[in-house]
């Protein structure tokens, strides 16, 4: 099967649309119709399914789409083997993990590594879903759990807790509470459960206390860690969120300290084939690193 043939098809799976297609490849949108339907007529099946809202991939169409996957991720490790065979570490390194933690810590630390190592093309990847790391849709993933898939190689890195906090605005005009029967009385900012939580029991706050079964109103659900954090940065109510938030701000404040909530893992991953990449070696380093320096 001809390579380039196979690599403008895997661009429009990927795109959805010719026109998006053309723009990753340098190609006009007529000239890469043309391909895939020369494409479709060698192959003698329809590849996509063209509608007004864009283009959707056959059954057949599906079959192949995975199969350029696998050769698209196998000609990423290459690259990956032939430039880690130069003096310094060098090429890209996409890196993923949450909105929060990414927005919010690895953003802050990146600037460092970028510095140390301007050979290497960071992309960092922030969304609340999990990228394939086998299919190569990313290098190296931050992930909150510890990940399911036999072949990735998971390295921990430090324990995150979490803990109640609140705007000195909002603690201002509604008091400071000091026992968990107070909370009954607060606006609390929740996680809305309807979409997937990165964390277990993250709305632990709305039934601190309680008896089981019973479980406070909260003001406002949001479907975002970072979310949580900007509605308590401007006053909107106190929100449970990891310690981390609150040790790069100076705008939120501490409710009741001593109420401890969940403890979670952060873990780096990484797929097997990238066990011995220089690239994932120094910026694991380098994490390592400033997790060590940042607990001083």
């Amino acid at each position: 099967m001809d390579w380039d043939k196979l690599r403008v098809f895997h661009a429009v799976a990927e795109a959805g649309s010719f026109t998006r297609a053309g723009e990753r490849l340098g190609l006009s949108q007529s000239s890469v119709s043309r391909q895939i339907g020369a494409f479709e007529h060698e192959l003698g099946v329809p590849l996509f399914l063209r509608h007004a809202r864009g283009l959707q991939l056959t059954e057949q169409g599906e079959t192949l789409y995975h199969a350029a996957q696998e050769v698209a991720g196998k000609l990423a490790l290459a690259e990956v083997m032939v430039t880690e065979s130069m003096e310094r570490p060098r090429g890209p390194l996409r890196i993923t993990t949450t909105v929060a933690f990414g927005s919010m810590w690895l953003t802050e630390r990146l600037k460092d590594f970028i510095e140390m190592y301007p050979e290497i093309e960071v992309a960092l990847i922030v969304r609340e879903d999990e990228l394939n790391l086998s299919m190569r849709q990313a290098d190296v993933a931050i992930r909150l759990s510890p990940p399911q898939q036999p072949d990735l190689i998971q390295r921990h890195l430090i324990t995150m807790r979490h803990g109640a906090f609140a705007a000195a605005e909002y603690l201002e005009r509604h008091g400071m509470p000091h026992e968990l029967t107070d909370l009954d009385q607060h606006r609390l900012i929740a996680y809305d459960e309807t979409y997937h939580p990165p964390f277990t029991n993250i709305n632990w706050l709305l039934n601190a206390g309680l008896e089981p079964g019973r479980r406070r109103q909260p003001a406002i659900r949001v479907n975002n860690i970072y979310g949580m954090y900007r509605a308590a940065a401007v006053g909107m109510g106190i929100a449970a969120l990891p310690d981390y938030m609150a040790s790069l701000t100076s705008g939120l404040i501490p409710v009741m300290p001593a109420l401890e909530g969940p403890e979670h893992s952060i873990y780096l991953v990484y797929p097997e084939e990238l066990r011995h990449s220089r690239r994932v070696a120094v910026f694991r380093d380098f994490l390592l690193r400033r997790i060590a320096e940042d607990r001083r």
